[in-house]
């Protein structure tokens, strides 16, 4: 997988992950609050996913993806 600039990606890197789970995040249009609620964290752990390198216990990622509605697969890269 290619950037925007053309360099190579590596669709496993921690960062690639954490911005798939963002954009899952951004277009769900759900509220943080409403987000933190479902998944039995604070709003301000759901903020800090979507804006520091903060990534959810397992537990918590699984209970975000089923909240979302998106394979965990498809956040970890393992289905494009």
């Amino acid at each position: 997988m290619r950037d925007n600039k053309g360099m190579e990606t590596d669709v496993f890197s921690l960062s690639e992950i954490q911005r798939r789970l963002r954009e899952a995040i951004r277009q769900s249009h759900a509220k943080q609050k409403d987000i933190a609620a479902a998944i039995g964290v604070s709003d301000k752990t759901v903020s800090a996913y979507m804006h520091k390198n903060v990534f959810p216990a397992l537990d918590t990622f699984a209970r975000l993806c089923n909240y979302l509605g998106v394979p965990a697969d498809e956040i970890l890269g393992l289905r494009l």
